[in-house]
């Protein structure tokens, strides 16, 4: 199961944070809203949910991304020792009472019960994510992820995925809101001060979210369903942390203390992501989407109706990364459904089914502007105009365990012709890049060989066909099963 938290990489609210002290004028602490009595326990064992990524990557954006130059996490044993007994003590409590009144009174919305508040240390938080992935992620999985990402260019092969998974939430973990347990997690270190009060004002929004609309089966956001659909999630996600972004933000300008002010400042400017500076190009945009996507989108809404009209759209969630991308396009504009045949079976024994997912308006620009080979990507404005028009899509990932080999097709409906076309001319720029020869045509369909690998892409229409195989046998054995 997915967790809510704000990561301390929050570089966007930093700014928006600086932008913000200037015209923020802090409240009175008061408030005539009932204070919600909190309740506290110790963790007996560590949460049993999986950590959210961005969109993260079983499925392009669905699971977490794992692998920097460190000793893997295989090596580390998954701790049996309960976590140590840890309560808050009065003043912390009421502290955390206050933000929970300010933030029921700021995003107007009221708590059904009060919620349990957990506190973790830093080495608990990183055993804790050892634990989930040694349970959870297994070395087939892990694998399987590295032959989508890589195949689609976006990491290279040896990329560790699991490790760096562990070092990023170790290293970016401020506090988290678990809804498979609803309870509230509070990292201790360095006390509560404005850097922690931001996030729990922020953590508390996504309590009030589910006590109110039930995030993972009144909105389906749970793993099953992310596995199978990770393009509505992705935009899920971004309406839940957009929102709670935006709340945040309205306390930051009417709760904030100047000390919180200076705290968080200082907190900015010190801030130091070493984990998060080596995470590939593409990882860095997408753990952020849901803030600052997301935060544009609910903006978008908020500023039409206020929070009533946000909360209306927990009645009818966003569908896909399109929407998110492009507020003006929700609720109307819907995704087309595209199927493709199953292709291992025409491959042969040998071959088997990785991944079969959307890839999204969102994670087809990543692929033109942010792929691991930094020749081939694409400027932001080619990148973003060449997804614009996404109608919708499937693909399919395939890996033959034997050969060691993978194959990848994405077909794409576009809204219209003019926007097939567009992304065609942007997609071989890349390609010729990305694969170090030009292409050659023939009627409809552009063709790359390469060392390693063939790559093949057909339009008609407002259709297209994305394919890279290991050989030109192999992508013709697709094509044949995939274009019309």
């Amino acid at each position: 199961m997915r967790r809510f938290f704000v990561l301390i990489i929050i570089l966007m609210i930093s700014t928006l944070a600086c932008g913000l002290i200037t015209t923020a004028t802090p409240r009175p602490t008061s408030s005539s809203q009932p204070i919600p009595v909190i309740t506290t326990r110790a963790p007996t064992n560590s949460p049993t949910s999986e950590p959210a990524g961005t969109q993260p990557p079983v499925a392009v954006g669905t699971q977490p991304p794992g692998g920097v130059n460190t000793p893997t996490t295989t090596q580390e044993e998954p701790t049996k020792t309960p976590y140590p007994t840890s309560v808050l003590d009065a003043a912390l409590s009421t502290e955390i009472n206050l933000i929970q009144t300010q933030v029921i009174a700021e995003r107007e919305l009221q708590p059904k019960h009060p919620v349990p508040v957990v506190l973790l240390s830093p080495d608990q938080v990183r055993q804790n994510e050892i634990n989930d992935y040694q349970t959870d992620y297994s070395d087939e999985e892990a694998a399987d992820d590295i032959y989508e990402l890589s195949i689609i260019g976006l990491v290279n092969p040896d990329f560790d995925f699991r490790t760096f998974m562990v070092n990023l939430y170790s290293e970016q973990i401020a506090g988290f809101y678990d809804p498979e347990v609803s309870e509230m997690f509070v990292v201790q270190g360095q006390g509560f001060e404005g850097p922690e009060r931001i996030t729990y004002a922020h953590e508390y929004t996504h309590v009030l979210q589910d006590q109110n609309y039930d995030l993972r089966h009144g909105l389906n956001y749970n793993d099953d369903a992310c596995e199978v659909d990770t393009e509505r999630c992705a935009a899920v996600q971004a309406l839940v942390e957009g929102d709670a972004t935006l709340s945040e933000i309205f306390w930051f300008q009417n709760y904030a203390t100047r000390q919180d002010i200076q705290q968080y400042l200082d907190f900015a400017n010190n801030l130091k992501q070493p984990v998060y500076d080596s995470a590939p190009a593409f990882l860095k945009d997408d753990f952020i989407f849901p803030y600052v996507q997301g935060l544009t989108f609910v903006q978008t809404i908020h500023d039409q109706g206020g929070w009533s009209a946000i909360d209306a759209v927990y009645h009818n969630p966003p569908v896909s990364t399109e929407q998110i991308l492009h507020p003006s396009l929700y609720p109307s504009d819907t995704p087309v459904k595209v199927d493709l045949a199953d292709l291992a079976s025409a491959l042969g024994s040998s071959w088997r089914e990785v991944s079969r997912n959307q890839m999204g308006e969102w994670y087809t620009y990543l692929i033109l502007a942010r792929g691991v080979d930094e020749k081939a990507r694409l400027d932001d404005k080619t990148a973003q105009a060449a997804a614009a028009g996404w109608g919708g899509d499937e693909y399919l990932v395939l890996h033959n365990d034997a050969a060691k080999t993978t194959a990848f097709v994405m077909k794409t409906v576009w809204d219209t012709t003019s926007d097939a076309a567009e992304f065609s001319t942007s997609l071989q720029k890349y390609a010729n890049a990305r694969f170090g020869a030009s292409a050659s045509q023939q009627g409809d369909t552009l063709s790359w060989t390469y060392q390693g690998g063939y790559s093949s892409f057909f339009v008609s229409g407002d259709t297209t066909i994305w394919i890279i195989a290991p050989d030109a046998t192999v992508a013709g054995s697709i094509s044949n099963q995939v274009q019309p």
